[in-house]
């Protein structure tokens, strides 16, 4: 019984110093003047925990779109279902592909020898062995089909629900009668929507295929679920939505341009990257940083006092901004390549980048034999 009560104590202690008043509200403001608010429905922390829940059931609506939708959808187009030829097993080879990847000419030799093989026969198991690790385009196409569906629905329902809101059209009215402004239906749908899809995102990139940006994705991840929980969390709500809209804006060309060059369709992915480079530049390099940030850091000071969890947000905006900024020298490169060869998938997987053991055992034997 005493050891419940000093654990009590200690949460409650921990409580009130976590959701310290000079850290979490405005100057003059306090938990119980917003206690005895009536006009005001203010968003609760603990509704946080219902955007876990809709990541369950988003993972389980894509499952079940991915085989009985997506995965006709992408037959009909040609895409293939069955996996390519396994090697046979080979203890020997697997050790040293699997040590190794990239296997050195000389090393070739030295494992035909060992086996009592011709050079060729390891080099075409090598080959197999690169090629049945490779992911199937479908399974590209059918996580990229997903995230366009969402994307597409997320930025349909959110444009529908802030068309009516007076800070979709001026921001300064996401400061206007702070803290005391009431979260309505629709936007607390919004935000756990959006919120339980980034946390579906963070659960399934360890399932997916693994990428080049695997890191830098995983960071956005975090970094977004963090900005809409903490903008949830001190009732930023409004400029949340905001960031929210901007986000998905882009994100359909991108995988629109992905789908169409897993289908083999240059003409439309060179569109479509065009599409979204237009929307990329527009929504992360113009209306984020010109109009949510612009807003948060200038037009806030002139409506709002000055309190930690302030700089906090702005800390997660810049630090998303930044990214953006990363993603742009990327795009640019590509853009360039474009020009030049045509549309690549901005975020290929780390086997696509990696050319044929056959390749490679060529190469080296060219430079062996100079």
């Amino acid at each position: 019984m005493r050891s419940s009560k000093m654990e009590e104590g200690v949460f409650s202690k921990l409580n009130s110093w976590f959701w310290r008043e000079d850290v979490w509200l405005p100057k003059n403001m306090t938990w119980e003047i917003i206690r005895r608010q009536e006009r005001a429905v203010y968003t609760q922390f603990s509704e946080l925990y219902n955007s876990l829940l809709v990541a369950v059931v988003l993972l389980f609506v894509r499952y079940v779109l991915e085989r009985i939708v997506f995965t006709p959808i992408a037959v009909y187009f040609g895409l293939k279902v069955t996996r390519p030829k396994k090697a046979p097993e080979n203890p020997i080879l697997e050790k040293a592909f699997k040590a190794n990847g990239r296997i050195p000419y000389k090393q070739i030799q030295g494992l035909a020898k060992q086996l009592d093989w011709p050079g060729r026969k390891v080099e075409r198991w090598l080959r197999q062995r690169t090629i049945q690790d490779k992911p199937l385009t479908i399974t590209k196409f059918t996580e990229s089909l997903w995230r366009f569906t969402f994307y597409l629905s997320a930025f349909l329902y959110g444009l529908f629900t802030l068309f009516n809101k007076p800070w979709l059209w001026d921001t300064r009215h996401c400061w206007y009668d702070y803290p005391h402004q009431s979260v309505t239906s629709d936007v607390w749908w919004y935000y756990m929507i959006e919120l339980g899809f980034y946390w579906s995102l963070t659960f399934s990139q360890f399932m997916d295929i693994k990428r080049k940006d695997f890191l830098q994705m995983f960071m956005h991840h975090i970094i977004t679920i963090s900005l809409l929980s903490f903008s949830w969390a001190c009732n930023f709500w409004r400029i949340g939505t905001l960031v929210m809209l901007v986000h998905d804006f882009a994100d359909i060309p991108l995988e629109v341009t992905k789908m169409c060059k897993y289908l083999k369709k240059q003409n439309l992915a060179d569109i479509s990257f065009i599409v979204f480079t237009l929307a990329w530049i527009i929504s992360r390099l113009g209306l984020f940083p010109c109009r949510i940030i612009y807003s948060t850091m200038y037009e806030a000071i002139t409506i709002l006092d000055f309190f930690p969890v302030y700089y906090i947000f702005n800390t997660l905006l810049l630090a998303l901004q930044f990214l953006h900024i990363a993603w742009t020298w990327i795009i640019i490169r590509i853009a360039i390549q474009a020009i030049r060869k045509g549309v690549k998938d901005l975020r290929s997987d780390s086997s696509n980048a990696e050319s044929s053991s056959e390749n490679i055992s060529n190469q080296n034997r060219k430079s062996h034999q100079s």
